[in-house]
């Protein structure tokens, strides 16, 4: 799944080639693909014609397009990538190109021209149009915007790692208050959004920490190594487009990341730790996997019976 870096890169591209435009058609090819949009494909079409796409947002995996310049309220476009989602830009000959894409679910028109495509081929990702909600903090919704709102589907996701109105020292106790262990507890996205697997992973090696270490148990320079650890690798990764394992996540042209070549950890089961040579070892976890080097991030003991 694309975690912040991926949707980031995404963001950052709708922002220098979508703002400004007008919309002037949407075709709804797959009506799940708009499942979120509890009034309907029509009324979606009909809240996304004739509007301006004048901000692009996001908060943690989450991203928005602002319709029109808000007044008192408003409302925006809400994108969920889900695992294989991607936002494309196609411009002249390529809009008829791509017109026949097996996996294109959404085509919004815009007036100059080209469209905006969502391609999903798992269909776990979706779009709707949701009315703005303010910040409880009173401080910007996401990356993007200096708007103090966000889609009300959003509104319970907590600020992310890169995010400067994040309140460092309210998050480290927020997590040391927490009953379980620390990859949880960067996984869940109401306590910090952004992380996801790959980079909890590369977070926690770079921490030294394992994956299974209580948070109550954790110090705070531990709990503050955690988070360090997570946003350096997210921050290295976006200055890289991202982690693309597969065609499956690409950014609003097409072009995929290659942060995959830096990573430490993750998907290197049976590889040297890049640290102090020890194989790296895989786990099973939450139905997915974690990847440690048992050397640098050994198991907590658990007390004995």
């Amino acid at each position: 799944m694309p975690e912040l870096p991926e949707v980031e890169t995404v963001r950052d591209g709708l922002e220098r080639h979508v703002l400004g435009r007008g919309v002037t058609a949407v075709d709804v090819r797959r009506a799940y693909s708009v499942r979120r949009h509890e009034a309907g494909p029509l009324d979606l079409v009909g809240r996304l014609r004739g509007r301006t796409l004048t901000a692009a947002a996001r908060r943690g995996k989450f991203l928005w397009l602002l319709l029109d310049e808000p007044e008192e309220g408003g409302d925006a476009l809400l994108v969920h990538l889900g695992m294989s989602g991607q936002l494309l830009v196609r411009h002249e000959a390529a809009v008829e190109q791509a017109a026949g894409h097996p996996h294109l679910r959404v085509r919004i028109g815009l007036d100059d021209g080209s469209v905006l495509d969502f391609v999903d081929q798992r269909t776990f990702g979706h779009l709707s149009v949701h009315e703005l909600v303010a910040t409880p903090d009173g401080a910007a919704g996401g990356a993007g915007s200096p708007l103090a709102a966000v889609p009300g589907p959003v509104a319970h996701i907590a600020r992310d790692l890169l995010d400067p109105a994040l309140d460092r020292g309210a998050l480290v106790a927020a997590v040391r208050a927490r009953r379980t262990g620390i990859k949880r507890a960067l996984l869940d996205q109401t306590t910090v959004s952004g992380v996801g697997n790959i980079y909890a992973d590369e977070g926690l090696w770079r921490a030294r920490l394992h994956f299974d270490r209580p948070t109550a148990a954790l110090t705070r320079a531990e709990v503050g190594r955690a988070l360090d650890g997570a946003r350096e690798v997210m921050a290295e990764a976006l200055a890289q487009g991202g982690t693309s394992f597969d065609a499956l996540y690409v950014n609003v042209n097409g072009q995929s990341g290659y942060f995959d070549r830096s990573l430490a950890v993750y998907g290197q089961e049976g590889r040297p730790c890049p640290r102090c040579g020890t194989l790296v070892r895989r786990d099973a976890f939450m139905n997915r996997s974690a990847y440690t080097c048992p050397s640098c991030q050994p198991r907590p003991r658990r007390p004995r019976p």
